[in-house]
């Protein structure tokens, strides 16, 4: 067995575990990404989302290599005794003249594990040089701190060595990673960036529930806000006290959401030709042509009926959704 294998051998859990939280992950991680990806592209393209879900792979073995396996028992590293930082830059140099090729692989691997790191920023999200490396500095020196402070002081002690040398390694990975971009770029350019005041009324499954999604969480900012408020007012202002109470006693909290949600999936894309906030951030209509007077209204009544069914019931309504569009082109409430 070669230095090499014995090295990566020792990190299959981790790369199992990032395998493991992967589909969990993505839900959460991946809307984002292919939200600003329409944002900025008015466009998403299977190469971009197929990315995405690599990206998100990618930061979940970052966490997983660098931060687990996390300390247990009790004793040993991180809880009763501490490794000490290595602050010294020179110190590779020692290890090198006392242990010989051995260390190339450690070293070989912090340089190469920050290169798509640096590959991401520079293709994905076409940042710059100077941003690419310096958000691979950043994560370098985050994920140093935490192995260095006990995960910010969960742990009374650095379970793991924090060194000032793997701020050099990772981000000279990610200066890597972005020159490889570059080279790509010259072959293989990105796409043209759409006009930036493009709308579509024909927008794909992907990019509704984009759309959808950024709604959501917009439809919950309201409402809890909302409630929120309230709550204070009832708790502190004279003569409100009623207030509290009925949120308390009765589904307020509820109907506030749902009027929240009628506001921004039906009432602001009546007014805006179709578009809710989540899809004029996407550039899309939801009415995929002109309907007028009652037509129109049932239209918005038949939508409201089908996405708010698709929240109750995620995932599996969703399901049922992506199979009816994969027949259809359409969704239920396009056909009014």
């Amino acid at each position: 067995m070669t230095l090499i294998e014995r090295f990566l051998g020792g990190y299959s859990d981790n790369f199992l575990l990032a395998l493991v939280m992967w589909p969990f992950a993505s839900a959460a991680l991946t809307l984002p990404i292919l939200a600003y990806l329409y944002h900025r592209d008015g466009r998403l393209r299977f190469v971009s989302v197929a990315s995405t879900y690599l990206t998100v792979l990618y930061v979940l073995g970052l966490g997983c290599f660098t931060l687990y396996p996390l300390p247990s028992g009790d004793a040993g590293p991180g809880i009763t005794y501490g490794i000490p930082w290595q602050l010294n830059p020179l110190a590779p140099i020692g290890d090198f003249m006392r242990e010989g090729l051995s260390v190339l692989p450690q070293i070989a691997f912090n340089v190469v594990f920050f290169v798509p790191l640096g590959f991401i920023g520079g293709r994905l999200f076409r940042w710059g040089f100077g941003k690419t490396v310096l958000v691979g500095l950043l994560t370098s020196l985050f994920i140093e701190a935490a192995q260095g402070t006990g995960l910010f002081g969960i742990y009374p002690y650095a379970y793991r060595t924090a060194d000032v040398d793997d701020l050099i390694y990772n981000a000279s990975g990610a200066a890597i990673g972005w020159w490889c971009a570059a080279l790509l770029a010259r072959v293989l350019p990105p796409g043209a960036l759409a006009q930036e005041g493009e709308v579509t009324h024909e927008p794909g499954f992907i990019r509704r529930c984009v759309a959808f999604w950024l709604d959501m969480l917009l439809v919950g900012l309201v409402g809890s806000t909302t409630v929120g408020v309230l709550a204070l007012v009832g708790r502190y202002v004279p003569g409100f006290a009623w207030l509290d109470g009925l949120l308390t006693g009765t589904p307020l909290a509820l109907y506030l959401h749902l009027v929240a949600f009628v506001l921004v999936e039906g009432v602001l894309p009546w007014l805006h030709g179709g578009s809710t906030p989540g899809g004029g951030f996407v550039r899309m209509s939801c009415e995929t042509r002109e309907r007028a007077g009652v037509r129109r209204l049932v239209f918005y009544v038949a939508r409201l009926a089908v996405v708010g069914g698709a929240f109750l019931f995620f995932p599996f309504a969703w399901m049922v959704l992506a199979l009816f569009y994969l027949v259809a082109r359409c969704m239920p409430y396009d056909l009014v």
